[in-house]
């Protein structure tokens, strides 16, 4: 399951669907927006995406943590447009048959993401507002 959404995201919905009765690890990973950054305080968030192309790269990084890993199930869905304090952008979730794979797995998916995946970040504070370079 790849998604990339303006709706505020479901993390149990997203977690769901990666249940597996023969996963003993079952790993989540969800990136709020928070208050502050390098002491600015936030205002909210807005992402943009190039959407057919980050959807390609998010189910490259599922097809890869699946061969790489020993993933059964793997979910990545990413917010767009303006996203408030408190909220979630992003949701990872794992299930593999063991904790490790699970662990790893979700860790490559969230730092590959950020290094691959076509998705922009705007953080807006009182004082105005910057685009983050995390992303290509």
């Amino acid at each position: 399951m790849v998604e990339i959404t303006e709706s505020i995201l479901d993390t149990s919905k997203v977690i769901n669907s990666v249940m597996d009765p023969g996963c003993g690890g079952l790993n989540v990973f969800i990136g709020n927006v928070r208050n502050n950054t390098k002491g600015k305080k936030v205002i909210h968030l807005e992402f943009e995406a190039y959407y057919e192309m980050a959807i390609n790269e998010l189910q490259k990084i599922v097809d890869e943590a699946k061969s790489v890993f020993n993933v059964s199930k793997m979910a990545i869905v990413h917010r767009t447009g303006k996203v408030e304090i408190g909220e979630a952008a992003v949701v990872i979730a794992v299930a593999a048959p063991h904790r490790d794979a699970a662990f790893k797995a979700c860790r490559f998916a969230i730092d590959t993401l950020k290094q691959t995946v076509p998705i922009w970040k705007k953080e807006v504070f009182e004082d105005g507002e910057v685009w983050v370079s995390a992303h290509p």
